[in-house]
Order: C-alpha cells, then sequence, then structure tokens
C-alpha cells in the first residue's frame, strides 16, 4: 500500500494542474469574449456598419441581399414613429432593458399565455447588429451584456438610427429606405403615415407578411399602430437623444 502512496498523490496532483489549466482557458475566453465587442460598438457609433452576420448567413446560402443606408434623419418621421409605436413604445424611457414589459409578459405567462418576448430596440439593434440567429440562454446573456454597452456609449438617436438600416424588412430587404423603395417605390423620406403603420407592421414577421397587400391582420395592425403613434416619444424630443 505504501509504494502506491506516491502515485495516488501524483494523480491528485495532475488532476488539479488540469482543472486550474482550464479555469485560466476558460477565464482568458471569458475576457476575450467581453471584450470583443467594444471595438465594433466603438466603430459603428459613427461608422456605417457593413453588414450584419444574418446578412452573410443569407448570402452564403445565395440569397440576395438589398440594403440602403440612410441617416435617422432623412426618414420620415412617421416611419420612425410607427416602429416605436410598433416594437418599443418605452424606447426613450428606458436604458436598454423595459423592465415594465418583461414583468407583464411574466405576468401573462403566469396566467396561461403564451411566452411572449419583450425585447426592446437596444436589444433587437445589438442581436442584429453583431450575434447570431437564434436562440438559447447564452446568447440571450451576450445580447444583454452588448445592449449594456451599446446604451452606455451611443445616444438614443444612433441605436434607433442603426436599427432602421439593418433590420430585415422582406425576403432579402433590409433597412427602412430598400423597404420603402421596394414596397411603395419611393424614398423612406417620402412616406405617408399610412405607408409607415404599414411597414411597421410587417416586422413581427417580415418574410411572410406583406406592406404592399396587407391582410385583414396587417390592417388591424396598422390601425393599433397609427393609434399608438401620438403617445409615443422619439429622439430629438423630451431628452431622448
Amino acid at each position: 500500500m505504501r509504494s502506491q502512496r506516491p502515485s495516488v498523490a501524483a494523480g491528485a496532483r495532475s488532476a488539479r494542474g488540469l482543472v486550474r489549466r482550464l479555469g485560466r482557458i476558460l477565464a482568458v475566453a471569458l475576457l476575450l469574449m467581453l471584450a470583443l465587442p467594444v471595438p465594433f460598438l466603438a466603430a459603428y457609433r459613427f461608422l456605417t456598419p457593413p453588414g450584419t452576420p444574418l446578412m452573410l448567413l443569407r448570402s452564403v446560402g445565395g440569397a440576395p441581399i438589398r440594403q440602403r443606408w440612410m441617416p435617422l434623419a432623412r426618414i420620415s418621421p412617421s416611419l420612425v414613429r410607427a416602429v416605436i409605436a410598433s416594437e418599443d413604445s418605452r424606447f426613450c424611457l428606458h436604458h436598454g432593458f423595459d423592465v415594465e414589459e418583461i414583468g407583464a409578459a411574466l405576468d401573462r405567462f403566469r396566467a396561461g399565455h403564451r411566452l411572449r418576448g419583450a425585447s426592446t430596440i437596444s436589444q433587437q439593434t445589438a442581436k442584429n447588429l453583431l450575434l447570431w440567429p437564434g436562440g438559447g440562454f447564452a446568447r440571450k446573456l451576450y445580447e444583454a451584456y452588448i445592449t449594456g454597452l451599446m446604451e452606455l456609449g451611443w445616444p438614443k438617436s444612433r441605436i434607433l438610427e442603426v436599427y432602421l438600416n439593418v433590420i430585415e424588412w422582406g425576403d432579402g430587404v433590409y433597412g427602412a429606405e430598400q423597404a420603402a423603395q421596394m414596397h411603395f417605390g419611393k424614398s423612406a423620406a417620402t412616406l405617408t403615415r399610412r405607408e409607415a403603420t404599414l411597414l411597421a407592421a410587417v416586422l413581427p414577421n417580415p418574410r411572410v407578411l406583406s406592406a404592399e397587400r396587407p391582410s385583414a391582420y396587417m390592417q388591424e395592425r396598422a390601425a393599433t399602430i397609427e393609434a399608438r403613434m401620438s403617445q409615443v416619444e422619439i429622439p430629438g424630443t423630451s431628452g431622448c437623444g
């Protein structure tokens, strides 16, 4: 038995060494993950993003990518209001996460309804700009981290500008300008209130819903959005930068 003790001790030391090495590797990987978004967010605060992970995946699959970047100041205020009313009515009031909407979604879930997402425009911008499509706890956690960084470093106006230019608005159609040209044959700057509400109404499922040929559901959703538009704040008003 005595002759076996050195080998047992050596095995224990080897196992502890392996655990320490794995711990160091995981720590370095975590630090890299935390640092990775920082230079991109710093650059995209001022520069036009060349694309998104979703665009890259779709283009690899052979899908066309149609996008025209348009500054926020040249997008119809009606579309800006309609999108906020549709996707995140408290956009100017929260710091990336709408606690009230999250609580309401949980209450509805506990009451027996399907759990509905409560992602803000800030969260959707972080997801679309820097993350891979899909779900999972790890991706949602990383999305929350990037959202926090974005809210710290970007004004609300820049978050909304990037969002309106990178989100998918149809099969292979990205951004408000391309969507306006595709659906109504005009610039996003000249959209009417009605056209703006129809474009905002397709966002939950842009590859299925149509702004050109709105169904009864789309007509009802557009009317609901229009009724909410006067109640939302937009960047440039009431301290929403």
